[in-house]
């Protein structure tokens, strides 16, 4: 029997659709862990705990040793109907940015056409990871002017920043560590196929767990804390690789 092996290869046109949903659903994995970050934090259960209490006492739900141990259920359905709106306001304070989020995503010019933009300038690019038939995880580096909001820089013939704009792998591969693969071969094609490129930058989320030491590894340090998001205020940051350092570390 031949053994699966992993590659990384450019992005087809016909891996649109498992891309798209790929990046949607890799936007929507933030909710998912903000929402349980919130339901599990502890002053979260401390107040479910503490308004269970209130109302258990309010309806005199506390167990009676007179009823035998049957009697320690009572106090079940206050804690579970308590426990129902907590989590819906978690989710209700929490959803917002992430929609606004992946609608900002779904109307970048890139997802029109991805095979095309992605194809555009020499240092950008697009690729899947694969594990023999089993999709993995893609990463996507923007290299054109496009993603420059600065108008004197879109002026410039050439851009010297190069943007990770799409980073998603599957969670049952990362224990493998097969995302630092990944992210070293974006970085090594961006500062290779163009001179002009002096650094990298990507967005490291403390609600997607493997992209910060993912990061960490290549060699990426924190420029910027950005606004914070979610019921606790989590904070994402900027990242950057300049190319004097991932020339010192390629040595």
């Amino acid at each position: 029997m031949v053994e699966p092996t992993a590659r990384i290869r450019p992005f087809k046109a016909e891996d649109e659709k498992l891309a798209k949903f790929t990046i949607a659903k890799a936007n929507m994995e933030g909710l998912t862990t903000a929402n349980t970050k919130s339901w599990l934090h502890p002053l979260t259960i401390s107040i479910w705990v503490a308004l269970s209490c209130i109302w258990i006492e309010y309806m005199q739900w506390w167990p009676n040793a007179h009823h035998g141990y049957v009697s320690c259920l009572k106090p079940l359905p206050a804690f579970a109907c308590i426990a129902v709106p907590i989590l819906a306001l978690a989710d209700w304070i929490n959803r917002p940015h992430f929609e606004k989020v992946l609608q900002t995503i779904l109307r970048k010019p890139d997802m029109h056409d991805l095979a095309g933009y992605y194809s555009r300038t020499p240092a950008s690019g697009f690729w899947l990871l694969e594990y023999g038939d089993s999709f993995v995880g893609l990463i996507a580096v923007d290299a054109s002017l496009d993603h420059n909001s600065n108008p004197d820089a879109k002026k410039k013939q050439s851009p010297s920043t190069a943007v990770i704009t799409h980073f998603s792998v599957d969670e049952k591969y990362r224990s493998t560590g097969v995302q630092d693969d990944l992210l070293a071969h974006a970085v090594r094609h961006a500062f290779t196929s163009s001179p002009t490129i002096q650094r990298i930058e990507g967005i490291d989320s403390p609600l997607v767990k493997f992209t910060g030491p993912c990061y960490t590894v290549a060699g990426f340090k924190i420029d910027l804390v950005l606004e914070p998001i979610g019921t606790f205020k989590w904070r994402p940051r900027k990242r950057v690789l300049e190319r004097s350092e991932w020339e010192k570390r390629a040595q």
